[in-house]
């Protein structure tokens, strides 16, 4: 795979020079950017897959649906439904996909709602559901809609600054279009990471005036949630454990399986990854199946397995400074 993508480099120069021209086009006023009277939150990357959305939309809904009516708009990636979906009681995996349905299961008073086209999804929200707040997953990169509030993130061990463009690297957008994110958040970062660590990120990523720069490292639930019978971290030392990945990046997971000294098996899978029958019967003869949040969403009526599920935590005044941007977006006037 490294020797395709090197061999696919001259691919990733005419992929930058598409997506560059594609943004001057947006920025010289010949693509249009929409607005809205509602309070737009878009949460994305410039890379494909592994940085932390979904944690970092569970996060902005905690932060939010105490005082606010929020809804989501994801696209729905690998759903089995075309156009606008809203979810319901009886929506499944298949017609959300694993991540909207994951943070449909999750919040009660949440809508959820599934789109391609983030501005027809954010019309019918705001005409049949009418939230406070609508929060677009992953969507820095649809510059039709234009958001008030724009979070990027970027991963510690694969900052945007670092990587290259598709196919012989991550970035499916251009690197200068960092600068319209209104805050920055640097993810997955080692937890035992000094202040002269973060601010050696910091100088890398070279951040514009107008923009905030937050530091995050994930956290991991000790108590183990599912279908299965484990129930905490502490059950899994003395079992055999089969883990279950379908995300972009399992390595902090790995990390922190690795020491908490247990001892498993991985099978990896790629993003998003729809199990086959024959995969389903071999996951179903492992006696404990761990997995994550995202994959059980797939796996949990199929198959009797555990998850643990992850948060952002915030490098020093960092949850204090993302609230009080969600502040000024929501009061602008106060």
């Amino acid at each position: 795979m490294w020797l395709l993508r090197k061999i696919l480099f001259p691919v990733s120069l005419v992929y930058g020079l598409v997506v560059y021209i594609r943004n001057r086009l947006y920025d010289w006023g010949v693509f249009s950017s929409k607005s809205y009277k509602t309070p737009v939150i878009c949460v994305g990357n410039l890379s494909v897959g592994g940085t932390g959305k979904t944690p970092m939309v569970e996060l902005l809904i905690s932060l939010l649906q105490h005082t606010y009516k929020v809804a989501v708009l994801s696209r729905g990636y690998q759903r089995k439904t075309k156009g606008f979906v809203l979810a319901t009681a009886d929506s499944s995996v298949s017609d959300l996909g694993d991540e909207p349905y994951q943070l449909h299961s999750k919040f009660q008073k949440l809508r959820v709602a599934v789109d391609a086209d983030r501005q027809n999804g954010i019309g019918i929200l705001e005409d049949q559901v009418k939230p406070d707040v609508i929060i677009l997953d992953d969507a820095f990169q649809h510059r039709k809609v234009k958001p008030g509030l724009a979070l990027l993130l970027t991963a510690y061990d694969s900052l945007y600054t670092s990587d290259w463009y598709l196919p012989t690297g991550n970035l499916r957008d251009h690197r200068r279009e960092a600068q319209r994110a209104d805050i920055v958040v640097v993810t997955k970062i080692p937890p035992e990471s000094s202040e002269t660590d973060l601010l050696k990120i910091k100088d890398n990523l070279r951040p514009k005036p107008h923009q905030i720069i937050l530091f995050s490292y994930l956290s991991y639930d000790p108590n183990i949630q599912g279908n299965g019978s484990l129930q905490a971290i502490a059950d899994l030392s003395d079992k055999k454990i089969t883990l279950v990945t379908g995300i972009a990046n399992p390595k902090p997971l790995l990390h922190f399986l690795e020491l908490n000294g247990i001892s498993f098996e991985h099978l990896w899978f790629k993003d998003h990854h729809n199990f086959s029958l024959q995969e389903l019967e071999m996951i179903r003869s492992k006696p404990n199946v761990l997995t994550t949040e995202k994959d059980y969403m797939r796996l949990k009526n199929e198959v009797t397995c555990n998850y643990i599920a992850i948060k952002h935590v915030f490098f020093g005044s960092g949850l204090e400074d993302l609230s009080k941007g969600l502040e000024r977006l929501m009061n602008p006037y106060s």
